[in-house]
């Protein structure tokens, strides 16, 4: 009887291993490039200087202040520790999915003595077994429990196969928010240096307007220049004056959004960046953006919506199969005796096997699947959507430093100009050759001139960032954080790290 339970057994679970090799639900394929509309090149593209090694594309600025503090905040800014265990929890319910297709098994154990005299027959309530006991008696029991829910139809592999995209996705935002750190923190380094630029620009203005009023006054104290000459250039003086507090905000507010992007109290990095007035610019290594097509696998944030197409695809397979039965396999085995060395010839065991299959759900399982299917439809337009959302970026970003490189052209002539203008005209206003008006007007032009000749450099490097971010470059080669691995000390100690699957 037993070999014939033995091979009826088999031959269950073989049958249920066969019907296991396929899975319900929509195998998911990546859409193709002509169905995400990916042209075939950039329009904008014309050989636009960008960095050949993308990977630290900030380098190529040869400033080694910014070096240092893009390296830093990769090390240490919060939101990357938090995206960090993001991935962590992912890697986390990945396991926890992958043990979902492993049977599970419970042991137990106990030893009781009894103590009297005189032989008695006991009856094991665990087993039914009758035990003699004679005076002082020690019964030992052992057993364990084991039960297996045969994937008959996939769930349980559509659930990994979700839980593994999730994965990836927490991945490849982890590796957009490094991204996205890196711009932020080169982006408001050139705000700090910009505002410190104009702010010096400013002052050498304000002083020139200084000595422009004392040679009104004493013009309108000899009778040579009326009230109206005295009272104009007070008033552009005093307008000068007033950009300085606004710049100097600007400047502070800059350095203080660095600090806390490297993990610091604002404030912490105000000496080390200092008041440098020189706004980097990339080197000038030549080459394409590329093919739109690499910013599938290179944007993290593009590589992010598509695992999340492909994990909802795959709980669409996890609904489905709540459709069909399920078969779910249980033994157990357990013994008892006065004997520890006996336990194993008096213990006696069972396997069982239960089919269970819905027949009146009231039409939720097919809701559920219809509404999964809702999500993932709702997942391929958001892919979609981060698709062309790049290939926008790359396009306004090429246009933008091309129309940056042209404007500081412009902007350097414009800044000469003013300067040798407003250097004749307060020549010719002290030899009375030109009213004041004109001298008042070269001086305005002046400060305005070398303001946008500042703000068309910023505009230029802070345009070449943005062409680095819409290429998806700076995190290539980013450290792995503390937070992803569970080796990190925060409020609590972690005891081990986890290892990646």
């Amino acid at each position: 009887m037993m070999r014939i339970a033995s091979l009826q057994t088999g031959s269950a679970l073989a049958a249920a291993a066969l019907l296991s090799a396929c899975a319900v639900g929509p195998d998911y394929r990546p859409p193709s490039s002509a169905s995400l509309k990916v042209p075939s090149r950039f329009v904008a593209d014309r050989g636009v200087p960008v960095e050949k090694d993308l990977a630290h594309w900030w380098t190529g600025f040869n400033d080694p202040v910014l070096t240092n503090l893009i390296e830093r905040a990769l090390a240490a800014n919060l939101d990357i520790d938090a995206a960090g265990a993001r991935l962590r929890q992912a890697r986390a319910s990945l396991r926890s999915a992958q043990g979902g297709a492993l049977p599970t098994l419970d042991a137990s154990g106990s030893i009781s003595r009894s103590i009297g005299q005189g032989g008695r027959s006991v009856i094991d309530p665990t087993t039914g077994q009758t035990i003699s006991t004679g005076g002082d008696t020690t019964v030992y029991r052992a057993g364990f429990d084991a039960a297996y829910e045969v994937d008959v139809f996939g769930g349980v592999r559509r659930s990994i196969e979700a839980a593994r995209a999730d994965y990836g996705s927490s991945e490849a935002n982890l590796h957009a928010t490094q991204l996205s750190v890196v711009s932020e923190v080169a982006l408001n380094y050139l705000d700090a240096r910009l505002a410190s630029g104009r702010l010096v620009i400013a002052k050498q203005n304000l002083a020139a307007q200084d000595e422009t009023l004392q040679i009104v006054r004493w013009r309108v104290q000899a009778g040579l220049a009326s009230a109206l000459d005295l009272e104009q250039s007070r008033q552009l003086r005093a307008q000068t004056a007033s950009t300085i507090p606004t710049l100097e905000t600007n400047y502070a507010s800059a350095v203080n959004r660095i600090a806390v992007l490297l993990g610091e109290a604002p404030g912490a990095v105000t000496a080390e960046i200092g008041t440098g007035t020189t706004i980097p610019l990339p080197s000038q290594a030549i080459i394409g953006a590329g093919l739109p097509a690499d910013l599938l696998q290179r944007r993290p944030d593009v590589a992010a919506a598509e695992r999340t197409l492909a994990a909802e695809t795959a709980r669409i397979g996890v609904a489905t199969a709540d459709l069909y039965p399920a078969l779910r396999l249980t033994g157990s085995f357990s013994g008892s005796d006065t004997s520890f060395g006996d336990l194993l010839s008096s213990a006696v065991g069972n396997i069982a096997g239960a089919i269970t299959a819905p027949i009146f759900e009231g039409g939720q399982i097919r809701a559920r699947i219809a509404g999964q299917r809702a999500t993932a439809d709702a997942a391929l337009a958001a892919y979609r959507s981060a698709v062309l959302t790049a290939i926008e970026d790359v396009e306004n970003a090429l246009t933008s430093l091309d129309a940056a490189n042209r404007r500081e052209r412009e902007a350097i002539t414009s800044a000469e100009a003013a300067q040798n203008a407003t250097t004749y005209a307060r020549a010719q206003y002290q030899a009375g050759l030109i009213d004041f008006q004109s001298l008042l007007d070269s001086e305005r032009t002046l400060l305005s001139s070398q303001d946008s000749r500042a703000s068309a450099r910023a505009d230029r490097a802070t345009a070449a960032v943005q062409l680095y971010k819409a290429l998806g470059g700076g995190w290539e080669a980013a450290p792995m954080p503390a937070s992803a691995t569970g080796s990190s000390v925060g409020a609590y100690s972690h005891t081990s790290s986890a290892s990646r699957p």
